[in-house]
């Protein structure tokens, strides 16, 4: 079942998609060569607790860390730990907060230091393809209108979509329904209503589509070593438009 908030619901989602937004503009003012991801984590963990919030990642489902955090050939789901971050890395920072029974998801990829062109360019695509999709979340249109965006920029660009991670309906819950796979033709899926609030992340890979999980359980990498960009906000349908709780 999809849940439609109220005015009210999606204010108290935006108060906690502010605190989430003052995470990863931490976690991007504080990155540099040396710095490890554990350092990171502690930044997006002390900056969303001193805003009187939780980390909405830490512990669930078991998950270690306050942040996930996905380097190079990491697509998603990344354990915080001791790893350096190296002048060129491209990282994905991604952040869930709860603030008061309510949640807001967002990522951002950032480059340490300079990157090369692939990788800006990897970066620049994936964050487009997350615009292309908000733009479709709109009263009438279908999830599916938001999949066919995604999935049309990426490949004209030259790049994969990751198909076996996909968006999702977020609010009292991080995952609720519809599933918003990055990916698929337009005019399929549940028909988009204002009230609704979507979690829109496209997975982009330089390389292959293909992932794999590592023995950890948790860090999801790309098949073939490329690298890998995410991007997310999470977004309020509404009558005049989408609603971005997370810029």
């Amino acid at each position: 079942m999809i849940a439609i908030k109220t005015p009210e619901e999606i204010e108290k989602m935006r108060a906690a998609g502010r605190i989430l937004r003052q995470a990863l503009d931490a976690a991007g003012a504080a990155l540099r060569p040396g710095l490890t991801t554990g350092e990171l984590d502690a930044i997006v963990r002390g900056t969303i607790e001193a805003a009187g919030a939780r980390p909405a990642f830490l512990g669930y489902n078991g998950f270690p860390g306050s942040a996930c955090i996905s380097v190079n050939e990491e697509v998603v789901h990344g354990i915080p730990g001791d790893r350096a971050l190296q002048a060129g890395d491209l990282v994905g920072v991604d952040v869930g907060v709860d603030l008061d029974g309510y949640f807001a998801d967002a990522c951002d990829s950032f480059a340490v230091g300079e990157a090369d062109e692939e990788t800006r360019r990897l970066m620049t695509v994936t964050r487009r393809a997350r615009d292309l999709g908000i733009e479709q979340c709109r009263p009438g249109r279908h999830v599916g209108d938001i999949s066919h965006a995604v999935q049309v920029h990426v490949e004209a660009n030259g790049f994969s979509v990751v198909r076996e991670l996909v968006g999702h309906g977020i609010g009292r819950r991080l995952h609720e329904e519809p599933q918003v796979p990055n990916f698929g033709p337009s005019g399929r899926g549940p028909r988009l209503e204002a009230g609704m609030v979507l979690a829109i992340e496209p997975m982009v890979n330089a390389g292959t589509e293909a992932v794999r999980t590592l023995n950890d359980q948790w860090t999801v990498v790309t098949a073939d070593g490329r690298r890998s960009a995410h991007y997310e906000h999470t977004v309020a349908v509404t009558e005049n438009g989408p609603d971005i709780l997370t810029r």
